[in-house]
C-alpha cells in the first residue's frame, strides 16, 4: 500500500504488544491497596471444570487449572456461592452458609483450593448471599413452623387475618408476587427472588449477629473479600407499607438503600471488615451517585469498590449507542475521580457473553472485538473484573426454545409474560440476547467432546464453536485472544498510571470510536477502540508524539500524515512523549 507506513509491524505480530518486564517505579499513592490493584477473575463454578463426570463443575476441577488460572496475570478470583443449596437459583440459595454443596465437593476440597490460590499470589473472593437464604435453611424451616418460633423473626411474615400483604414485586416469580402464602402458620413470607429465596429480615439484630459470625467463620478461614449479594435490598420498611403502581417497572427505587441499610453495613465493617485484611464489594452501587459515595467512600467506614451496572444495562437486542457508553463510564470515571472506587467491567454471571453484546460475535470479527473489549476493560480506571471465558472470546450460546433454558429467571419470566397475554416471540428474541444462561455454558478447555469440560452430559450445553475457540488452540496460538489477554493483564500490572492515572475523554461525539487518555506522574497513555466492523479514518486525538505501541489486537498499525485507518474493532494503546 502506498505512502502508508507500517508501524513495528514485526515487533507487534501476534497480537503486537511491547512487553515491561519490570513494574513502573513512580510513586504509588498513599491510599493505594491491593484490591484497586489487582485484576478480578470471576469463576462460575458450576461451568468451569467437572471432575467427577456428573456434569456440574466442581472445586476440584478449579483446582486441576489453577496453573491456568495463574498463566492470566490475574491476582484476585471471585467464585459464585459454593455453600450447601437445593439450587433453585444455582446455589443463590443456601440452606448451610458452613457447608459445601455437595456437588462441588467438600470442605476439604475447599482448603486445598484457597490454599493452591494463595500459594500463587492469588487473592480468593467470596460470595455472600444474605439478603435471603434458602426456604430449606434450618433458620427458615423452623420460623415457619409457629408463630411463637424464636426464629419467626429472621423472615418477614404478614399474618393472613390481616388480608392479603400490600404488593410487593418479586423479580423470578411466575406471578411476580413477592408475598408467598404458607398454609402452616396462616401467613405469608416475603421473596423479592424466587418463592425458595425468603428475605432475611436484616432489622433483627440476631439475623446480624448471624450473619457476621458465618462471615468470620470463612475470614478466619483465610478469604480474602466478600461480595455482598442484592444486598442493597437488604433493609426494608417493616411497616409494609403501599407502593406505587409503578413498583414494578422502577422497583430500585423502592427496593433499593432503604433506611437502616447504612447502620447495617457500618456494623458489618466494624464487627468483620475492620478485624481482617478483607476487601468488600457490594452487588449495585445504590440510586444515585450520592448514595454511592455513601457506600464507598473511605471515612464512611463501610465498604471498599462500587459495582455499578449503568454500563452493563446499555446492551440491548437492538444494538446500543458508543456516544452512551461512552457518556456513561465517563460520567461514573468523573464522580470517583477523587473518592472512591469502582469496579469496571462488562459481563458477569447474571449477563450474557461480552462479545455478543457489545462486540460482534461473527466468526469474522469476534477476535478482535474480544481483544478490544477486554483491552478496555484493563485499561480503565478501577479495579477490571473479567469473567470466566471472555479470555478466549466464547459468545452466547443461541437457544430457540425455552426448553433449552435452566435458569430459573427466564423460566418464570416466560411463564409470567405468558400468563399476562405478552409477545412469547419477542420475550424470546431477547432471551436470545440477554439471558443469564448465555454467560453460564462450560468453559471450553479443548476440541474433546463437552470442551472438555466434562466426561458426562453437561449441565448446560457446551457451544457449538468450542472447537475453534478453546484453551488448547488458543494457547498455541500467539495471536489469540488468550494470549492479548495475557499481555494487557500485564501492561496494567506494570503500569500503575492504569490504575491511578487520570482519566480523559477525546472525541466525546465520534460513534465509532472511543478514545481516552490515562495520565500520571509525568507519564501519558492514548487508548484508541474501534467499536465497529469498519475501518475508520482516524486524525491522532492528542498534541503530543506517539512514542511506542504497547497493545495492538492486529499485526500491524496503518497510520500515514497524522491519520490512522483504524481496522475493524482494533484496540491500540499507545504510550506518549511527555
Amino acid at each position: 500500500m502506498k505512502n502508508i507506513l507500517f508501524l513495528f509491524i514485526l515487533s507487534l505480530v501476534f497480537t503486537g504488544c511491547a512487553e515491561k518486564n519490570e513494574q513502573d517505579d513512580t510513586a504509588i499513592p498513599n491510599d493505594s491497596a491491593w484490591w484497586k490493584q489487582g485484576v478480578v477473575y470471576q469463576i462460575y463454578p458450576r461451568s468451569f471444570k467437572d471432575t467427577d463426570g456428573d456434569g456440574v463443575g466442581d472445586l476440584k476441577g478449579i483446582i486441576e487449572k489453577l496453573d491456568y488460572i495463574k498463566s492470566l496475570g490475574v491476582t484476585m478470583v471471585w467464585i459464585n456461592p459454593i455453600y450447601s443449596s437445593p439450587n433453585a437459583d444455582n446455589g443463590y440459595d443456601i440452606s448451610d452458609y458452613r457447608s459445601i454443596m455437595e456437588e462441588f465437593g467438600t470442605m476439604e476440597d475447599f482448603d486445598v483450593l484457597l490454599d493452591g490460590l494463595h500459594q500463587r499470589d492469588i487473592k480468593f473472593v467470596m460470595d455472600v448471599v444474605v439478603n435471603h437464604s434458602s426456604n430449606q435453611h434450618e433458620w427458615f424451616k423452623e420460623s415457619r413452623s409457629s408463630r411463637d418460633n424464636p426464629y419467626r423473626d429472621y423472615y418477614h411474615w404478614w399474618p393472613a387475618e390481616k388480608g392479603k400483604p400490600p404488593y410487593r414485586y418479586s423479580l423470578f416469580d411466575a406471578a411476580g408476587d413477592a408475598w408467598k402464602y404458607d398454609s402452616i402458620t396462616n401467613a405469608y413470607y416475603l421473596h423479592y427472588f424466587s418463592k425458595e429465596q425468603p428475605d432475611l429480615k436484616w432489622e433483627n439484630p440476631k439475623v446480624r449477629q448471624e450473619v457476621y459470625e458465618l462471615m468470620k467463620f470463612w475470614a478466619e478461614k483465610g478469604v480474602d473479600g466478600f461480595r455482598l449479594d442484592a444486598f442493597q435490598f437488604a433493609a426494608k420498611d417493616t411497616t409494609y407499607p403501599e407502593f406505587p403502581d409503578d413498583l414494578e417497572e422502577n422497583f430500585i427505587q423502592y427496593y433499593a438503600m432503604q433506611p437502616g441499610l447504612h447502620d447495617f453495613l457500618k456494623e458489618m465493617n466494624q464487627e468483620v471488615f475492620s478485624k481482617y485484611e478483607v476487601m468488600s464489594v457490594a452487588e449495585g452501587a445504590g440510586r444515585n451517585f450520592k448514595e454511592a459515595h455513601e457506600l464507598v467512600d473511605a471515612d464512611r467506614n463501610e465498604l471498599n469498590m462500587a459495582y455499578a451496572f449503568e454500563g452493563v444495562d446499555i446492551a440491548k437486542p437492538e444494538g446500543y449507542s458508543l456516544i452512551h457508553f461512552k457518556e456513561v463510564f465517563s460520567r461514573w470515571d468523573k464522580e470517583f475521580a477523587e473518592k472512591g472506587w469502582l469496579a469496571v467491567f462488562l459481563a458477569n454471571h447474571d449477563q450474557a457473553r461480552l462479545v455478543s453484546r457489545f462486540g460482534n460475535d461473527d466468526p469474522r470479527y469476534r477476535a478482535a472485538a474480544a481483544k478490544m473489549l477486554n483491552t478496555f476493560i484493563l485499561t480503565m480506571r478501577g479495579t477490571p473484573y473479567c469473567y470466566y471465558g471472555d479470555e478466549l472470546g466464547m459468545t452466547n450460546i443461541g437457544f430457540d426454545s425455552i426448553s433449552q433454558y435452566r435458569d430459573i429467571a427466564a423460566l418464570n419470566g416466560y411463564e409470567k409474560t405468558k400468563a399476562s397475554g405478552g409477545d412469547l416471540d419477542a420475550y424470546l428474541t431477547n432471551l436470545k440476547f440477554a439471558s443469564r444462561d448465555n454467560g453460564r455454558t462450560p468453559m471450553q478447555w479443548n476440541n474433546t467432546p463437552h470442551a472438555g469440560f466434562t466426561t458426562g452430559d453437561p449441565w448446560l450445553p457446551v457451544n457449538n464453536n468450542y472447537k475453534t475457540v478453546n484453551v488448547v488452540v488458543q494457547e498455541h496460538d500467539a495471536n489469540s485472544v488468550l494470549n492479548y489477554f495475557k499481555k494487557a493483564v500485564k501492561l496494567r500490572k506494570d503500569n500503575p498510571l492504569l490504575v491511578y492515572g487520570a482519566y480523559t475523554l477525546l472525541l466525546p461525539e465520534h460513534e465509532k470510536i472511543y478514545a481516552y487518555t490515562r495520565e500520571w506522574e509525568g507519564k501519558k497513555m492514548l487508548v484508541l477502540l474501534n467499536f465497529s466492523s469498519e475501518m475508520v479514518p482516524l486524525p491522532v486525538p492528542v498534541n503530543e508524539e506517539l512514542e511506542e505501541v504497547l497493545l495492538n489486537n492486529y499485526e500491524q498499525v496503518i497510520y500515514e500524515e497524522g491519520v490512522f485507518s483504524l481496522q475493524p474493532y482494533q484496540a491500540l494503546v499507545y504510550s506518549l512523549q511527555p
